[in-house]
């Protein structure tokens, strides 16, 4: 662990200068955590990321990819990619994705995604295991004011998906994916309760039976 990073409280939301969250960020290159800037305030999440977190993460790309596939539907999936709005907000949510015509919008070669010339994500995912209720509250403000179409938390203790539709800068719940017609949160869900008893392989074959 850095010097740097144990100096700086993790998980929490510290009143920082943008210029100040450049350097920080640019001190931990080397470290496997997440960054985030909004409203004057940077927050840092750091490894060691759980088991459980692990195993919902690549249930969820999974799950959304496959049924991208099936469906036809062009989709370019980003696994925690830097977002960023020069001086004004950075994420780097777990998940997110681009699709139909915005599928091909990043360049290979892309380092951070400069939000200032390309279109949020199509769909931001977050897998909330100690951090539900920042992921739920603030990072979801956070979403809404980037533009993003639709918002997901997965609540990993409770194998739960808590989805919003974002428009106007505001959200609402919803229970069946906008931005994918026909993902149902519930299947999702359940693949998340069957991946606590059977291996991936089991509940990738039980999606596709899904999905088809």
């Amino acid at each position: 662990m850095s010097d740097l990073q144990t100096q700086l409280p993790t998980n929490t939301w510290i009143y920082t200068s943008w210029e100040e969250y450049e350097q920080i960020v640019a001190s931990l290159l080397n470290e496997k955590g997440k960054s985030y800037y909004y409203k004057g305030h940077m927050r840092l999440e750091m490894p060691p990321v759980s088991f459980d977190h692990g195993k919902d993460h690549v249930v969820i790309i999974f799950a959304v990819t496959l049924f991208a596939t099936i469906k036809g539907i062009l989709a370019t999936g980003l696994d925690t990619t830097t977002f960023r709005k020069t001086g004004v907000q950075d994420c780097q949510p777990d998940v997110a994705y681009y699709l139909r015509e915005r599928a091909q919008t990043i360049p290979a070669g892309t380092g951070i995604v400069n939000l200032d010339r390309y279109p949020a994500p199509d769909l931001v995912i977050e897998i909330a295991k100690t951090s539900l209720l920042d992921d739920l509250g603030t990072k979801r403000s956070l979403y809404e004011e980037l533009g993003v179409a639709e918002y997901c938390v997965v609540d990993v203790q409770n194998a739960q998906i808590i989805a919003y539709a974002i428009a106007d800068q505001g959200s609402r719940r919803i229970r069946e994916s906008q931005v994918l017609p026909g993902l149902a949160m519930s299947t999702l869900e359940e693949a998340l309760r069957r991946s606590r008893e059977i291996n991936q392989s089991e509940v990738g074959a039980w999606l596709l039976n899904q999905f088809q």
